[in-house]
């Protein structure tokens, strides 16, 4: 029974790009493992962008300084 999760930034993904990461992921472990879809988990996490951080600034920070360096 595998099981993935993916952790993205909230807001980063559609739904319809979600459910394309669901459905590759189970095509590639049912193509590599040879395993079930029918027991393969895909669960996809939407991680507040306050909660992330990356060079010791959180994401929403990044970001809003990405726009106000932007021209």
């Amino acid at each position: 029974m595998p099981y993935v999760k993916v952790e993205i930034a909230k807001g980063i993904a559609t739904v319809d790009q979600k459910r394309a990461v669901i459905k590759r992921m189970t095509e590639v472990l049912v193509e590599e493992l040879g395993r079930n879809p029918e027991y393969v988990f895909v669960v996809i996490d939407e991680v507040d962008t306050d909660n992330w951080g990356r060079k010791g600034v959180t994401l929403t920070d990044l970001w809003q300084q990405a726009k106000t360096d932007t021209p």
